[in-house]
């Protein structure tokens, strides 16, 4: 069996939603844990994240009963290991019962059957090729909000493009030094540019959790400014994201799956070159394990 954690929020936990959709789709006998959001677990986080998931309407989930997660775990990960166990990890990692991501791609877990799988997946390489699978089966819940009705209207008469712009917590200390000055506003000022010389009369939706900030950059017809959809209400930015035709997005997997589930064959998807400041960018590798995306660095490159 290969068990998925779920954890993070609603972007990152729809990465390994599309993770453990992959392996179901391959033949394999597949599971989510979704034991993180635990009250025991939550309350010890630093920045508590509700479970999203389960909020997408008619999405069919084999959760991991706990007895399963720890017949997977074995002795391996119990606190008094045996001395069998321990030789066994050490000349042969395939013993090791959980894998922890540590790279952008880790094509070599496609080939396991029995394996606790512990990252956030967001390479596209993973499951582009079931992405269109999986924009039917990922249904936002219907909006009691009317703006949000109206806005998917206009958003379908126009050239629509989403930005999103994620300041909040990106700008505390310790966010800052690993996702900080990347989506930087040569990066936004660049890809808006790319838009306006590829589309005809785009309209831009601006979506950001800082509002006051986007009002006073974004002036102008063509800006619509979305800061209406907060707390619960706010996957409804996602849904209104992939209603767009186009996408600008920050280095937030929230964004990157507005871009996913947007189903227009023509679309734009910009994101930065890197996601966080420990990446090297490798040009081959990531125009081929981000297929279709347009990338721009921080400095405004293409």
């Amino acid at each position: 069996m290969i068990i998925v954690r779920l954890m993070g929020g609603l972007g990152n936990q729809l990465q390994q939603y599309a993770l453990y959709r992959k392996y179901e789709l391959l033949g394999k006998e597949a599971r989510l844990d979704i034991s993180w959001f635990s009250e025991k677990i939550q309350e010890k986080m630093q920045a508590p994240r509700p479970l999203e998931l389960n909020r997408l309407d008619n999405l069919s989930v084999r959760k991991a009963a706990p007895e399963e997660v720890r017949a997977l775990l074995g002795r391996a990960y119990e606190e008094k290991e045996g001395l069998l166990e321990k030789v066994k990890r050490k000349i042969n990692p395939a013993f090791v019962p959980v894998f922890e991501e540590t790279d952008m791609y880790h094509p070599e877990i496609f080939g396991w059957d029995r394996k606790y799988l512990v990252g956030y997946w967001a390479c596209e390489a993973y499951y582009a090729d079931i992405l269109e699978r999986l924009r039917s089966e990922l249904q936002f819940p219907v909006s009691s909000n009317p703006q949000n009705a109206a806005a998917v209207a206009e958003m379908e008469q126009t050239e629509s493009v989403s930005i999103h712009i994620r300041r909040g917590d990106y700008l505390d200390a310790a966010n800052r030094e690993m996702f900080g000055n990347i989506c930087t506003e040569k990066y936004y000022d660049s890809a808006v540019r790319y838009l306006k010389e590829n589309v005809s009369n785009p309209v831009f939706y601006v979506f950001s959790d800082d509002s006051a900030y986007v009002r006073s950059k974004y002036q102008g017809k063509e800006f619509r400014v979305v800061d209406w959809n907060q707390g619960e209400d706010s996957l409804y930015d996602m849904m209104l994201m992939s209603h767009c035709k186009h996408n600008i997005c920050a280095n937030s997997t929230f964004s990157f799956w507005g871009a996913r589930l947007n189903s227009h064959a023509d679309k734009i998807m910009v994101r930065p070159s890197i996601h966080k400041n420990t990446q090297v960018y490798v040009p081959g590798q990531m125009k081929e394990l981000w297929a279709g995306w347009t990338l721009i660095s921080p400095a405004g490159e293409l």
